[in-house]
């Protein structure tokens, strides 16, 4: 039977998805339900996921959307829409620190494919399209995140090297990286002084700290240290003192994605309460059958169409050439206060059944706050929005 709201009856027919984008959800949703979701508690647990999984999920290409052909990427046969239905998808398992963790390469490669020299391409990206190497992000430092024009972490020249010195902080998949592309001061104070170099993540200096989150359990996420790290200068990425606009187009790109997620988790909290809601009696009737709980279901479904058509108009942009920045720091803000208004929703419905670990409600409330602060605040991001247009 299928259920009055059940994830993909909250989908409103998008113009911009062909049958190459179904063919590909339905890709993605087989891999999710063959290879995660049996799984995803018994790894949320433990605090990690099989490293293979990376390598599994760059079998069927995952890991190729977006990077061309030539390093084992998909070139133009793929489009944002493709990322975002992957990063939906994947939400149906229901933990943040799974997406966060297999899809670290989106974060970290985008910079060397975007400005790094063609050697450091492809001695880089194949293996991690592959998934056989992982990459991470290092901006975020423990004195500020998303005030990335006043990083700390310096890097003096040296002869024909560089000499990092610093701390990062927060850096999914700190720990288990092979690359850490980082975000270093090379020059003077704010923005036109910052560089992006590639460090191996076991050069001598490098000592790496796991952290222990309210979610993201499956994540790992640390604290990264650079004891005067000798670094070849062949691995800066791009040119000395020109890497923050690398950065920020990066976070258009994060912010997006995770818009997606959020959506995605969204759904995935109304598909389990209303399949609760359809079968718990209260009061000689099924829970549904409560004009106050359809009201529920008709907010949360309310918000999340609400927030599919802003995400589609943003991507339709974005795939155009003309990525709108108020527009997505408003959208990434709009798609996590979704995501926490049902996983409330979701939670109050299921009353303490939905309290109890390892139901896919209870994940994915663990995951709100992080939602709403990673890839920039929703003060930040309402901040940026007003900036840019005012």
């Amino acid at each position: 039977m299928r259920l009055p709201y059940d994830f993909d009856a909250t989908h409103l027919p998008s113009p911009h998805h062909t049958a190459e984008h179904k063919a590909w959800r339905d890709t993605v949703r087989a891999f999710v339900e063959k290879e995660i979701t049996p799984f995803v508690n018994d790894w949320d647990e433990a605090g990690a996921f099989p490293r293979d999984l990376h390598q599994k999920a760059a079998a069927i290409g995952i890991n190729g959307i977006g990077y061309p052909e030539e390093y084992g990427g998909f070139g133009d046969e793929t489009d944002i829409f493709h990322t975002l239905i992957l990063s939906e998808e994947l939400a149906r398992a229901g933990s943040g620190g799974l997406i966060a963790s297999l899809l670290t390469h989106g974060i970290g490669l985008p910079p060397i494919i975007a400005l790094g020299s063609k050697e450091m391409k492809a001695r880089i990206a194949p293996g991690v399209i592959a998934g056989e190497k992982l990459i991470s992000l290092c901006i975020t430092e423990p004195s500020g995140g998303s005030d990335v024009a006043n990083l700390k972490t310096k890097a003096r020249k040296d002869g024909s090297d560089y000499i990092v010195s610093g701390e990062k902080t927060y850096i999914t998949t700190g720990c288990r990286a092979d690359y850490l592309t980082v975000a270093v001061r090379t020059g003077g104070d704010g923005a036109a002084g910052v560089s992006l170099l590639l460090i191996e993540a076991n050069s001598p200096g490098v000592t790496r700290t796991s952290l222990k989150k309210m979610g993201w359990w499956m994540s790992d996420t640390a604290s990264i240290h650079f004891d005067d790290v000798r670094v070849p200068a062949e691995n800066l990425i791009g040119y000395e003192n020109a890497g923050f606009i690398g950065i920020m187009s990066n976070f258009n790109a994060e912010r997006i994605g995770m818009a997606a997620q959020a959506l995605g988790f969204s759904r995935a909290c109304i598909e389990d309460a209303a399949a609760w809601a359809v079968e718990r009696q209260t009061f000689g009737k099924p829970l549904m059958k409560h004009q106050v709980i359809r009201h529920k279901f008709a907010e949360m479904t309310r918000r999340v169409m609400a927030g599919q058509a802003f995400l589609d108009n943003c991507a339709w942009r974005v795939k155009n050439g003309e990525p709108p920045i108020a527009e997505l720091s408003l959208l990434k803000v709009e798609a996590t206060r979704c995501m926490e208004y049902c996983a409330r929703e979701a939670m109050q419905i299921l009353g303490g059944a939905g309290f109890i670990r390892g139901h896919r409600i209870e994940r994915i409330y663990r995951e709100v706050r992080v939602m709403a602060i990673g890839g920039g605040s929703e003060e930040i991001m309402l901040d940026l929005a007003a900036r840019q247009m005012g």
